[in-house]
């Protein structure tokens, strides 16, 4: 182990003489060979597609702080909204909502990161890698159904993927530039050197490995930024894809170990995301990662987009897999198994919603409600389908109606069991669950949410409120005020 961040840095100017393929990719400027682009493969994911999916798939998103810009149990009203807008005057003295700034599941995620990105900065790399295999081999979760392994894991990377988010936005010259490169390379540079002093530790090999695939992601979703020109852009996914694979390069020797760790299998499912894979051996390392976290929603969530055409299957094996996901976890989520796989899908392909079973769909719904009835699930499922099926409607005919009807959901969720708001929810609902999405401003997309979840609780309550009635929410439910 290296004894202090001061000789960390010493052994990286050492190791950075010579740059690995992996870091110089797209560097053709300056005389080094660039990785050749993945070609879009018939059953590969598209570059637009990909990033676009990933950012779906994400259980935590990249460095945003998981709080809201209210206090706990403050009543909502449309003045509190910041964003123009003629629904804070329409609705101001009729709507009252609870609005709700934290939840236990955000406490433990925020805290869990937290944890091991101090642990991090403080170079105490024994203790946190230890705590994460103690997490892995105990499957301990949040409230949520979120592994602890996998958020400290998130925290000690935080600092070296928001550096380098925060290096493509500011660049300002073009890539391959000797000084910027240094800023983008040497947090990577610093996990690698820990990595190399301890190369028999597989879950410190995978915390590195998801550092590679995190930037990788970075990359890509900078490729197609306007302003840049085409050489700029190919050189961006050039890097994305030596990313992926010196993940990939990572990753391979572990394989074997992931029926025994989560943690593994969810590191070993995350590059699948980002590379062209075959479809069993996709389902199959998701069906481990599912039988080892059945409460965990993301991994079937993120199961259904790669078992898209233009992600790692077909619609064929999207059906299969949705159906053999409710059976494994029949136990903990009832039908509920088959809405997962099926939830990002639909929103993301027309064909895959035009196939859906409709009914299995809204059974499943239901159950995840009896399985997990808290606000914070409320509000998920009211945001999706008031908003986020409805942003996708006008291609297709089929898929138009089956949206439709999953979308009236939104009307018994929100008069049966919405009893708080939850804005960021909402916000993100909006924007398709897309944590890559630009935010320079928590405080006004927040703002946004909740501006978005009035018009759909207005909405809901038209009747009532075009006859001048008042609705103020409460933990037994609405109460309707005459006027």
């Amino acid at each position: 182990m290296l004894k202090s961040r001061a000789q960390m840095w010493t052994r990286l100017s050492q190791l950075t003489k010579d740059l690995p393929s992996w870091l110089t990719a797209g560097q053709s400027d300056r005389g080094v060979t660039a990785t050749p682009a993945r070609p879009n493969e018939a059953k590969g994911p598209s570059t637009k597609q990909c990033a676009q999916d990933q950012a779906r798939q994400q259980g935590v998103s990249r460095g945003r702080a998981h709080v809201l810009f209210q206090k706990a149990g403050e009543t909502f009203t449309a003045a509190a909204i910041t964003e123009p807008d003629d629904t804070k005057t329409r609705f101001a003295d009729s709507l009252q909502i609870p609005i709700c700034d934290s939840c236990p599941d955000t406490e433990s995620r925020q805290t869990l990161q937290d944890k091991g990105q101090f642990l991090a900065r403080q170079d105490r790399w024994p203790a946190l890698i230890q705590q994460i295999r103690q997490a892995d081999q105990s499957l301990h979760c949040t409230p949520g159904g979120l592994p602890e392994a996998d958020l400290l894991a998130y925290g000690a990377r935080a600092d070296v993927i928001n550096a380098v988010e925060h290096a493509l936005e500011d660049r300002s010259s073009k890539p391959g530039a000797a000084g910027e490169d240094r800023v983008l390379i040497d947090g990577v540079m610093a996990l690698e050197a820990l990595r190399r002093e301890h190369a028999q530790d597989p879950h410190l090999t995978a915390l590195v490995a998801l550092a590679h695939i995190d930037i990788a992601w970075i990359w890509r979703a900078a490729s197609p930024q306007e302003g840049l020109r085409d050489e700029q852009a190919d050189a961006h996914l050039r890097r994305a894809c030596a990313h992926f694979e010196r993940a990939a390069a990572l990753l391979a020797p572990l394989k074997p170990r992931c029926r025994d760790s989560a943690f593994l299998s969810a590191a070993q499912c995350a590059l699948y995301a980002g590379q062209n894979a075959d479809t069993l051996q996709v389902a199959d390392a998701y069906g481990i990662l599912i039988d080892q976290n059945p409460n965990n929603p993301r991994h079937m969530r993120a199961l259904g987009t790669q078992m898209l055409p233009r992600a790692n299957g077909s619609y064929a094996a999207l059906e299969l897999e949705a159906r053999r996901c409710a059976a494994r976890t029949q136990q903990h989520w009832g039908a509920g198994g088959y809405t997962w796989v099926y939830f990002d899908a639909i929103t993301l392909d027309d064909q895959a919603c035009a196939r859906v079973d409709y009914q299995f769909f809204m059974d499943g719904l239901q159950d995840i409600l009896c399985t997990d009835p808290s606000q914070e699930m409320i509000n998920l499922l009211a945001a999706y389908c008031a908003l986020t099926l409805r942003n996708n409607q006008g291609n297709d005919p089929q898929a138009d109606a089956t949206r439709a009807k999953i979308s009236q959901a939104a009307r018994w969720l929100i008069r049966s069991h919405l009893r708080e708001l939850h804005p960021l929810v909402w916000a993100h609902a909006s924007e398709g669950f897309d944590n890559n999405a630009r935010i320079t401003s928590l405080r006004r997309f927040a703002a946004r949410g909740q501006a978005e979840a009035l018009r759909c609780i207005a909405e809901v309550f038209r009747e009532e409120l075009d006859s001048g009635h008042k609705i103020a929410f409460t933990p037994e439910g609405f109460d309707l005020t005459p006027a």
